[in-house]
């Protein structure tokens, strides 16, 4: 089948590397000049390497446990599989080189303004803004604003920190060679939260960038056309990250393609329950962490991908 993939984002680059390489012809299109993703902390549970085994090549530092600093009361999360620090844009890169071994055309400084034609198949894989969710009529996904910067130190610990504020969290992220600070919140306050942590602990950040955090699950009702990643929202309700679900969703794709109505199905049926529970585990965390700290235990330990 001839199939069309606007976005070179690592959804996007996954499903033409593996479409491809079963003997589909693929054309992927990107808007922006090169490929890789900057606004991204790249950390990623181990479940990573199912997906893209060669991505061990990229791993930065590895990552066992969460601190939460409530006000009143730190406590630890483990994680029943190990999270791996990368590089997303490197990462992106590794797989558009994967897909182009294996036949994929990547069209880059290709924007589009129609639905492609001449296609068996179109999957918009072009981000939380995505122009093909639009085209089809769908609605909005909810929004909030990551922002994230680096500071010039040595840091390999094996465990990132995290601050929890209205709407999100901030967070310290040990690279190996340099140490990410971010937040996530709503855009209306992660601006102001942001700025107030960074002068509290006195840090000056190189290189700051911020993107836009999908949250929903959008998916149309369309035996053609169809979005996967942050293009129909698909991103954890607590952290916001969305390449593990993403790839999930992909091969959930791949498994049912070409049936794009089979895929919506079974995409409802993994991920909406998922969703709802991961919301209502988020703010009650978040209600015992501000109010009753004192109840919480010292350790808890999660799956890495799912809350529940």
């Amino acid at each position: 089948m001839t199939i069309a993939i606007i976005g070179a984002g690592i959804n996007g680059l996954y499903l033409a590397w593996k479409l491809s390489e079963i003997g589909h012809k693929v054309t992927v299109f990107e808007k922006k000049e090169k490929i890789g993703k900057q606004a991204c902390s790249g950390l990623f549970s181990e479940r990573i390497l199912k997906f893209i085994p060669e991505s061990q090549k990229l791993i930065q530092n590895r990552i066992d446990f969460v601190l939460i600093h409530f006000p009143k009361k730190t406590f630890k999360i483990k994680f029943k599989k190990k999270f791996f620090i990368m590089n997303h844009a490197d990462l992106d890169r590794q797989v558009s080189n994967l897909a182009r071994e294996t036949g994929a055309e990547i069209i880059l400084s290709h924007p589009i303004n129609s639905i492609p034609q001449g296609f068996d198949r179109i999957i918009g894989c072009d981000g939380y803004n995505s122009f093909i969710r639009k085209e089809l009529g769908l609605p909005e996904p909810n929004y909030r604003l990551g922002i994230l910067g680096f500071v010039s130190k040595k840091d390999s610990s094996p465990f990132v920190e995290t601050w929890p504020v209205k709407g999100g969290f901030l967070w310290k992220i040990p690279r190996g060679e340099e140490v990410e600070y971010g937040i996530i919140a709503t855009a209306k306050e992660t601006p102001k939260l942001f700025e107030e942590f960074l002068n509290k602990n006195n840090l000056s950040l190189q290189r700051k960038i911020s993107s836009v955090v999908p949250q929903d699950l959008i998916i149309p009702e369309n035996s053609v056309v169809t979005l996967c990643g942050d293009a129909m929202g698909l991103t954890k309700p607590w952290s916001g990250g969305g390449v593990v679900w993403g790839l999930i969703a992909a091969e959930i794709l791949l498994k049912n393609f070409p049936d794009f109505l089979k895929y919506q199905k079974e995409l409802k049926k993994f991920f909406l329950p998922k969703i709802f529970l991961s919301k209502v585990a988020t703010k009650t965390a978040y209600f015992i962490g501000f109010k009753i700290p004192w109840v919480l235990p010292k350790t808890i330990k999660i799956e890495s991908d799912f809350l529940l």
